[in-house]
């Protein structure tokens, strides 16, 4: 049974869904493989350029 719900955690958060714009787009299960973070290619170059 914890395994069903650790499970289902885990495939929510490859659902490609960006934390900052909340739009779908495939770099966001990249970026969270790479980096950790679940934010798309547009939001991580616009925090490097802007980091505030």
């Amino acid at each position: 049974m914890t395994e069903d719900k650790e499970i289902e955690k885990n495939l929510k958060d490859l659902d490609d869904i960006c934390d900052e714009c909340k739009e779908q787009h495939e770099s966001v299960s990249q970026n969270l493989i790479l980096t950790g973070f679940k934010i798309c290619k547009s939001c991580r170059v616009s925090k490097t350029i802007f980091p505030i």
